[in-house]
């Protein structure tokens, strides 16, 4: 499988171009089935009732772009049927599994409980074929440490996509900038699989958030969270940064996610600290508290993409220089995430 730069920034304009189209029938469906996110809860920001679904056309606009890009790509021996095979287990089935889940949810509201059992067995399948088929792009000694914190990483960064969709655009622009940055270092480290799925994925989210930036024409819902959930988690793992000493290769997944990860850690902190589940849903996201500090919706979106675009530039300097500049920059990272941690704490946590 050989793939030339021209033929992926194709695969990005395809994935954006596809996606796009489809979101506007799939809106159109979710209208005529009733599938809506009304704003009757005391969470709820939006003024008027707005269409789910959109995850749909996020699942379809990825699987299709992709495996037509494996298809073309591969030759027609062994290593195509090899390089389909790998995507399906690892990628698309667990995540339009997942997607389904959270299909399911949107349109009948599932308790958090069997969500999280079903993001953790998914999770863990994942993780095992990941593990023991040895493309974990940076692994530990052990394939049980391996696993385990595979489905660890997995099922949180499901859950932090998930989370993050509280806002107009904030979720589907975190995952198309990090999926850029993984972009970036996969390509120049040759990892055509893992490359092809990041374009496709940063692709992909970008058309949707054509129709999903404030005022949101639809809402990628848990399906689309879910589904998306997957795909970067395991971009993430199989990515291979290939720099010394592998505690820095590891930053880098972490610091491309970073914003996502911040908006959980404060939402399940404040949330424990008040005594409420971190399952329950609630207006203490970051969103909220930008907004609530005075920032429009429009503007705390924008601060947030900023702030997940100035965190994919970190990543790819601290790729590009591992030495001293990169411990530098990953301490300098270290210190403002926990900054950032302990200023969002200390806002009001509800209206």
């Amino acid at each position: 499988m050989s793939i030339s730069t021209i033929q992926f920034l194709i695969l990005g304009v395809a994935a954006f171009a596809l996606t796009g189209l489809l979101t506007w029938p799939v809106r159109a469906l979710a209208i005529r089935l009733g599938a809506m996110d009304a704003p009757n809860l005391a969470r709820k920001t939006q003024v008027e009732p707005v269409p789910y679904l959109g995850g749909v056309a996020i699942a379809l606009g990825i699987t299709i772009t992709t495996l037509a890009a494996v298809y073309v790509g591969s030759n027609k021996s062994g290593e195509n049927v090899g390089q389909l095979k790998d995507l399906a287990l690892t990628v698309l089935l667990p995540a339009l599994v997942l997607g389904a889940m959270g299909l399911i949810d949107d349109l009948r509201s599932l308790p958090p409980w069997p969500r999280l059992i079903a993001q953790s067995a998914v999770g863990t399948v994942v993780a095992l074929v990941i593990v023991n088929a040895g493309t974990t792009g940076t692994p530990f000694g052990a394939s049980t440490l391996n696993t385990a914190i595979s489905i660890f990483w997995i099922v949180g960064i499901c859950n932090s996509i998930n989370f993050f969709d509280n806002l107009d655009g904030a979720a589907a622009g975190a995952v198309a900038i990090a999926a850029l940055g993984v972009f970036f270092i996969a390509f120049d480290r040759g990892q055509e699989l893992v490359s092809a799925l990041s374009i496709v994925t940063a692709g992909a989210t970008i058309g949707f958030l054509m129709w999903n930036k404030s005022p949101a024409k639809i809402y990628m819902g848990d399906a689309g969270a879910l589904f998306l959930g997957i795909i970067i988690s395991v971009a993430t793992i199989r990515l291979n940064p290939g720099i010394e000493p592998t505690w820095k290769s590891l930053t880098i997944p972490v610091i491309l996610l970073a914003v996502p990860l911040l908006d959980t850690c404060v939402a399940v902190f404040s949330r424990l600290a008040r005594g409420v589940s971190p399952l329950t849903g609630g207006k203490d996201h970051l969103s909220h508290r930008l907004v609530r500090a005075g920032l429009t919706r429009p503007m705390a979106a924008i601060a947030l993409w900023a702030a997940s675009g100035v965190c994919a530039v970190i990543a790819v300097l601290v790729y590009k220089n591992p030495g001293t500049l990169g411990t530098l920059l990953i301490t300098a990272f270290t210190a403002g995430w926990l900054l950032a941690l302990v200023l969002f704490l200390r806002t009001r946590s509800q209206d």
